[in-house]
């Protein structure tokens, strides 16, 4: 093999790498983030849990845009109880979604997050 070949497949390489998280999963696509800045903006908020689930996956529904979500942590992070703000709040399971005027206990679809807000799903 010759060095032209060689610099070729390294850089080649080097950009396929770029491309991934440290995971090695190819990074999300962040086409959700101006209906997750949506929701936030009209008052959404989601309670939830590190260790729970459905929280977990209620959150990579939105790939990279989850950055945007309006996420409240309830759980210590020993996982003795939840934080106080939680408590008074009074967040019984995670995920909750608040909406203005609504409480939603469990995950939701998008388009169910969609129809709640008023935020468009595109």
């Amino acid at each position: 093999m010759n060095l032209k070949t060689m610099i070729f497949l390294f850089v080649t390489g080097l950009l396929i790498a770029s491309c991934t998280n440290t995971t090695g999963n190819v990074v999300k696509s962040s086409k959700y983030d101006d209906f997750a800045k949506c929701l936030t903006n009209s008052g959404a908020k989601m309670y939830g849990a590190y260790w729970c689930p459905h929280c977990n996956s209620q959150k990579e529904m939105f790939g990279e845009s989850r950055q945007y979500i309006n996420y409240i942590e309830c759980s210590l992070p020993n996982q003795a109880g939840q934080t106080q703000f939680c408590n008074d709040a009074g967040i019984r399971a995670y995920p909750t979604w608040e909406f203005i005027g609504q409480r939603i206990e469990g995950e939701l679809t998008l388009e169910q997050l969609s129809q709640l807000s008023g935020c468009q799903l595109e």
